[in-house]
């Protein structure tokens, strides 16, 4: 893969990358259609990454199927789909990690240990291999896109981040993978996720601004469903992630649910005027 990302660009051709774990959803294909006209070449990367994974979280369950994501690419005319084995990432005696020390300290960072840790680390040698000058990233892991984007800024990485806004499921539901590990009943309390930010929003627009009581508020539409469990709901800068006391202009609002046992994530960042959707920017 190296080899032949080399030789196109000594050939003057440009490449778009969307890096993905695969299974791949209407959320992916979004990225693969606002990544085909950003350069010559598109590749796709698949790879469920261990390193990103607790020792107690689903790497095992996580769905795959990659005859129906290379069918899919296929569809939309990626050029290359790059999908190597663990074992060519991380091959026996690896012991070299990337790690973003400010930006992944909390949300998710600090609710998975480790986790920014794997990411970063997989992405900046799917970066080394593939060699492309645009890369796509969705906003429903808005925590993740920041964190590369600072990677690649702190390490004078030459390629440009997009990131793109949350894709929904026509209830509102942001598209996950994870998704599919919901039956029916956990489904329809998944919502409860979407209600709750929209209920933020609702409540930011009114007036309110106090933190605490937005969370609050928050806390009651999910916890009204039995199997949901809240991992956290942050109030952060859009910009630093730095914890903020009162909501207003570009506040990130982010919340981790449990339904049963899969562990779902949402955003929004808030803004008074032409805020089309949680997440978008």
């Amino acid at each position: 893969m190296q080899e032949r990302a080399l030789s196109l660009k000594s050939g003057g051709k440009t490449i778009s990358c969307v890096p993905t774990m695969g299974f791949l959803h209407e959320g992916h294909l979004s990225l693969i259609r606002a990544a085909r006209p950003a350069a010559d070449v598109l590749i796709v990367t698949i790879f469920v990454n261990p390193t990103q994974f607790g020792s107690s979280e689903d790497l095992s369950s996580y769905p795959r199927d990659l005859e129906r994501d290379l069918a899919l690419c296929e569809k939309e005319g990626v050029d290359i789909v790059f999908a190597p084995a663990t074992e060519d990432i991380y091959p026996e005696g690896y012991s070299t990690y990337v790690e973003e020390s400010d930006l992944s300290s909390g949300l998710c960072g600090a609710a998975r240990p480790g986790h920014f840790r794997g990411v970063t680390t997989v992405v900046a040698k799917l970066f080394n291999i593939v060699q492309p000058d645009s890369a796509f990233f969705g906003s429903k892991d808005y925590q993740q896109s920041r964190v590369i984007m600072k990677m690649v800024r702190d390490l004078n990485i030459p390629i440009k981040i997009e990131v793109c806004p949350i894709i929904r499921e026509e209830d509102g539901l942001a598209m996950s993978s994870r998704n599919k590990n919901l039956d029916p009943d956990q489904r329809q309390e998944a919502l409860s996720l979407r209600r709750a930010l929209l209920k933020a929003k609702e409540l930011i627009k009114s007036g309110e601004a106090i933190a605490p009581i937005i969370r609050k508020a928050m806390e009651e539409v999910i916890g009204s469903q039995p199997q949901a469990r809240i991992d956290y709901i942050e109030f952060r800068d859009g910009e630093t992630l730095k914890p903020v006391d009162r909501a207003g202009e570009g506040t990130l609002i982010a919340l981790a649910v449990f339904i049963g046992q899969t562990r779902l994530i949402d955003n929004l960042i808030f803004r008074s005027k032409n805020n089309l959707d949680p997440g978008a920017r």
